[in-house]
C-alpha cells in the first residue's frame, strides 16, 4: 500500500492541484505565494517572516512518500531567467 497524499493543515486554499508521476503516487501541490499570503492574513506575519517561516517549518520538511509538492509559480518572467535563478 502506498503512502497517502499528504496536506498541510490550514492551507487548502493554496492548493493548486494534483501532481502525478509515472510509478508513483500522486501528490498534491501547492502553490508557495499563496501559501505565504496566507501565513501573512492569517498569522499577522510580515511577507519576509512568513517566507522564512515556510522554508524552515513548512517547505523543508519530509514526511515521507506523501509529502506535498511546494510549487514556485513561473509568474511574468521569461522561462530561462526564472530557471536560472534555481541553477546552483
Amino acid at each position: 500500500m502506498s503512502d497517502p497524499m499528504l496536506t498541510a493543515d490550514g492551507l487548502d486554499a493554496a492548493i493548486i492541484g494534483i501532481g502525478q508521476r509515472c510509478g508513483r503516487p500522486d501528490l498534491v501541490v501547492y502553490d508557495i505565494t499563496k501559501v505565504i499570503e496566507i501565513l501573512v492574513e492569517r498569522d499577522g506575519m510580515t511577507h519576509d517572516e512568513a517566507a522564512e517561516f515556510f522554508d524552515f517549518n513548512i517547505g523543508g520538511g519530509w514526511h515521507g512518500e506523501g509529502t506535498p509538492i511546494w510549487l514556485v509559480p513561473l509568474g511574468d518572467e521569461p522561462v530561462e531567467e526564472f530557471i536560472e535563478r534555481f541553477v546552483e
